[in-house]
């Protein structure tokens, strides 16, 4: 069984340690999230323009009043700008990848959408930091209940596999989720009832897809722990690299 050598643990510790740092800083330059849902809207309009679209987010409970033009606000996990504030929501520029890359393409006039505000330095850090920044779609497999929670079973790119770990965090359209199981790419996550009342949750049905962001530490480990090799084309991290660089030993 090969695991992580105590010296190497402590290095991993360290690095951890400096990232959270760097993301608690970032947070007063870069429009960051929590996860933690504060409502859901509702697309109120949805204006095509020329490959790109206009939306129109119908805001609901959640409250503007400290909202400006040029803020950010996640729409079902996606950073989008606020360019216009009619009042009762928000309007925003939504470019042709953004469409492509996440589920905010199949959206349609009267679809539910979970919100949040960016945070700011007096937010309570209840969830985990969330970028807005969508690394794939996932689908959902199954649900049944587990006792008064309901268990998702998700089904993630082959791609974003490595970064999703057993009690690890993941946000899904939006929502900050501790992971339960993992098996290859697909994992399960408990929804307790009152998140279910709270979100798009609710709505999921086997073949629904959904946008997820993985842990921010978890990617920027990665390319830290490859080092000069980060930029050479086609570098990944795999077991023969940790063991090639004493990350790993032998029990």
């Amino acid at each position: 069984m090969l695991i992580l050598s105590d010296p190497d643990l402590f290095g991993v510790q360290i690095i951890l340690f400096i990232l959270s740092i760097v993301f608690v800083l970032n947070t007063e330059i870069t429009s960051m999230f929590t996860g933690i849902i504060q409502a859901v809207g509702e697309v109120a309009g949805i204006e095509p323009r020329g490959g790109d679209c206009r939306l129109r987010i119908r805001t609901g409970k959640l409250d503007l009043s400290d909202v400006q033009l040029g803020d950010s606000i996640a729409v079902n996990g996606v950073c989008l700008t606020a360019v216009e504030l009619p009042g009762d929501g928000f309007v925003a520029d939504v470019s042709g990848e953004t469409l492509s890359l996440t589920s905010l393409g199949a959206l349609g006039k009267g679809s539910a959408v979970n919100l949040e505000k960016a945070l700011t330095p007096t937010t309570r850090l209840g969830g985990h930091l969330v970028s807005g920044h969508v690394d794939g779609l996932g689908e959902v497999l199954s649900l049944k209940d587990d006792g008064r929670s309901v268990r998702y079973e998700i089904r993630a790119p082959a791609g974003l596999a490595r970064y999703i770990a057993p009690k690890g965090s993941i946000c899904m359209d939006g929502v900050s989720l501790t992971v339960n199981r993992v098996d290859g790419a697909v994992f399960s996550v408990n929804i307790v009832p009152h998140t279910q009342q709270e979100t798009t949750i609710r709505f999921y049905r086997a073949g629904t897809r959904v946008n997820l962001e993985v842990d921010l530490i978890a990617r920027y480990l990665e390319r830290l722990l490859l080092g000069e090799k980060a930029a050479e084309s086609g570098s990944g991290l795999t077991e023969a690299f940790l063991a090639e660089h004493g990350f790993l030993g032998k029990k």
